[in-house]
C-alpha cells in the first residue's frame, strides 16, 4: 500500500485526486492551509482509514514518510493569486523547494502541477512543451506565471543534481464539480451568472480562445504521469485540445442552463492570453495513450448540475 502526499489536497483538483487514489487503494495525506481549499471538498472522506487531513502551509517544511508526492498547492485563479501576489510566488517557490527536500530525504517520487500559464501569451499555436513561452515578468499575472516557471527550474535542477525522480505536468484550463463559485475562472463565472440570472461578462470581444478539460480526464493524466518510468520527467501538457472562443462558451452555458442572461462586454485585462490550446502528442505517447474523453457539453452539464445544488 503506497503512502501518497497531496499538497493542496482540499482544493478543486486535489480533492478529486485524493478520492481517486483512496479508491485505488492508497493511503493519502491531504495537506492544505485552506487559502483556496475547502474542507467541504474532502468532507466525504472523513472517517476513511486511508485518509489523513493536515492543516499546513507548504512555505514551511513538512516531514512525513511517503512514497509519492503530488505538489498541487498554489492558488490558481487570477482573483486568488493576485489577492496576495507575494504569497503566491512564495507558495510556488518555497512550496516546491520544501517538497523537493522532503522527496530527497525519503526517496519519494514527486510530481509538480505546473500550468499552461508558463507559456504566457503564446506566439505559437497550439503550444508544445518545447516552446519557452512569452511571459511578462513584471505584470500583474507574473506572480503566478513566473512562480510556476521557477518551480519547474527547481524540479529539473533537483533531478540533474540529486537524481530525484521527478514529474512535471503543465495543466490547461480544467473545470468540473467542486470549483469555487467565486474563483473568477471563466467556466464557473459563466455558470454562476447564468444560474443566478446575472449578465454574463466577457472580457474583450469574446474572440479569445481557451481549451477546457474536465476534471476526471486530468486526474487520470496525473496518475498515469506519476506511474511512468524514471526516464519520463516532463514537462508534459495535460489538457483538452478542443478550442472554443469565450463567446461560444457563453452561448453554450446559456443554452444548457436555459438562462435569460444577457452577454455584456468589458475591457480585456492586462496580459490576458489571446489563444490557449495544448498540443497533447507527448501525453498520448508517454501516458499509455491518454487523451481526454469528456466532451465540453457533457462536462458542462455535470458541472452545471453541481453548481445548481450548491447555489
Amino acid at each position: 500500500m503506497e503512502r501518497v502526499l497531496i499538497t493542496g489536497g482540499a482544493g478543486f483538483i486535489g480533492s478529486h485526486l485524493c478520492e481517486r487514489l483512496i479508491n485505488d487503494g492508497c493511503d493519502v495525506i491531504c495537506l492544505d492551509n485552506y487559502f483556496t481549499g475547502c474542507k467541504d471538498n474532502i468532507r466525504h472522506l472523513f472517517g476513511n482509514d486511508r485518509f489523513e487531513l493536515v492543516r499546513h502551509d507548504v512555505t514551511v517544511p513538512y516531514y512525513a514518510e511517503v512514497d509519492k508526492i503530488f505538489n498541487l498547492a498554489c492558488p490558481a485563479s487570477p482573483v486568488h493569486y493576485q489577492f496576495n501576489p507575494i504569497k503566491t510566488i512564495k507558495t510556488s517557490f518555497y512550496g516546491a523547494l520544501n517538497m523537493l527536500g522532503l522527496a530527497k530525504r525519503v526517496k519519494a517520487k514527486i510530481l509538480q502541477a505546473s500550468t499552461s500559464e508558463v507559456y504566457g501569451d503564446p506566439s505559437i499555436h497550439p503550444q508544445v512543451e518545447s516552446y519557452w513561452g512569452n511571459v511578462n515578468p513584471i505584470g500583474s499575472r507574473s506572480c503566478y506565471d513566473e512562480g510556476k516557471r521557477a518551480a519547474e527550474t527547481l524540479f529539473m535542477d533537483y533531478h540533474r543534481q540529486h537524481h530525484l525522480k521527478i514529474k512535471i505536468v503543465r495543466i490547461f484550463n480544467t473545470y468540473g464539480p467542486r470549483m469555487n463559485p467565486n474563483d473568477g475562472r471563466v467556466v464557473s463565472n459563466f455558470i454562476v451568472q447564468a444560474l443566478t440570472g446575472q449578465n454574463i461578462t466577457i472580457y474583450g470581444d469574446g474572440s479569445q480562445t481557451r481549451s477546457f478539460q474536465y476534471i476526471d480526464d486530468l486526474v487520470e493524466g496525473l496518475i498515469r504521469m506519476m506511474n511512468t518510468g524514471d526516464d519520463v520527467t516532463g514537462p508534459v501538457n495535460l489538457g483538452n485540445p478542443g478550442e472554443f472562443s469565450m463567446l461560444e462558451l457563453a452561448n453554450l452555458v446559456i443554452e444548457l442552463t436555459h438562462s435569460s442572461s444577457k452577454i455584456v462586454f468589458e475591457p480585456l485585462p492586462d496580459d490576458d492570453p489571446k489563444q490557449r490550446k495544448p498540443d497533447i502528442s507527448l501525453a498520448c505517447e508517454k501516458l499509455a495513450g491518454w487523451q481526454p474523453t469528456i466532451k465540453l457539453r457533457e462536462g458542462l452539464e455535470r458541472t452545471i448540475a453541481y453548481f445548481d445544488k450548491v447555489l
